[in-house]
């Protein structure tokens, strides 16, 4: 018998027979995963870039995502008095010069659900942990239009708020977004171009909320937050339908995502 079967229980046992078949390796270096490692080897694991943002009412994530959505109230000439503070929270810095951009990307473009789950748990457990999300009530995935979700097969977000909606024991709803209008990608766009390029490109229905205090929207990046604010003015105006003005400003929605860009 293989050594390495030794002392461990069966599920290990199991693991280490596929690993001799098909090695699993680091999301980050690439090195072979020992028996009890997930995803990610120790010494990487032990490097993660992590942000903290979830414990820090102000942060950067928060400032440029409220900075952001004040923007457009006041270029719409509300007044947003009764509209409570967006928390904010990302699990990990994101350089595209560095190898732990693999975390997100490994999701998005290759389809390891496993993976992207396991950091999402990890996010969701960073949440959870925090006083500030303590009252969420539902987690919200930014959609994908149709057409781009049909060539993908599924929506990383909805993957990522999935296991965080776990983690938070409150429901997924997946039901209430919906990006109505096909936009070019995000990624090849100049930060300046972004907001314009989603805006209007998300309707929200509120019919299946009930009452509700803290929803939290989920994503996989955030760069600028163009993304997040217009699903946000979406939802916020759509609250205001279904539970009238004065109750719909006061419900807070916050954000959340895997990565963060900027440091």
């Amino acid at each position: 018998m293989d050594g390495r079967l030794k002392g461990i229980g069966l599920l290990e046992a199991l693991r280490a027979v596929a690993d001799l078949a098909m090695p699993r390796t680091c999301v980050v270096c690439g090195r072979k995963l020992l028996l009890r490692e997930e995803h990610i080897c120790t010494e990487c694991e032990i490097g993660l870039p992590l942000t903290y943002f979830a414990k820090l009412r102000e942060n950067p994530m928060a400032a440029a995502f409220n900075s952001m959505i004040q923007s457009e109230i006041d270029s719409a000439g509300e007044d947003a008095a009764y509209e409570p503070y967006s928390y904010a929270g990302s699990l990990l810095f994101y350089s595209g010069s560095s190898s732990y951009k693999n975390i997100p990307r490994r999701l998005k473009y290759g389809r390891d659900f496993s993976e992207g789950s396991h950091f999402a748990a990890m996010l969701g457990r960073e949440l959870a942990s925090s006083p500030l999300f303590a009252d969420v009530d539902a987690v919200v995935p930014v959609p994908l239009h149709r057409a781009r979700r049909w060539r993908r097969g599924y929506n990383q977000a909805e993957v990522i708020a999935r296991a965080v909606a776990k983690e938070l024991h409150v429901p997924l709803n997946t039901s209430v977004l919906a990006r109505v209008r096909k936009t070019k990608t995000q990624t090849r766009l100049h930060r300046s171009q972004r907001y314009a390029n989603v805006k209007s490109a998300f309707m929200a229905d509120c019919s299946t909320l009930g009452a509700c205090r803290h929803l939290l929207l989920l994503d996989d990046v955030f760069t600028t937050g163009a993304t997040l604010c217009a699903c946000e003015r979406a939802l916020r105006a759509a609250l205001c339908e279904r539970f009238g003005l004065e109750e719909g400003r006061r419900i807070r929605i916050s954000a959340a995502t895997l990565s963060f860009v900027g440091k």
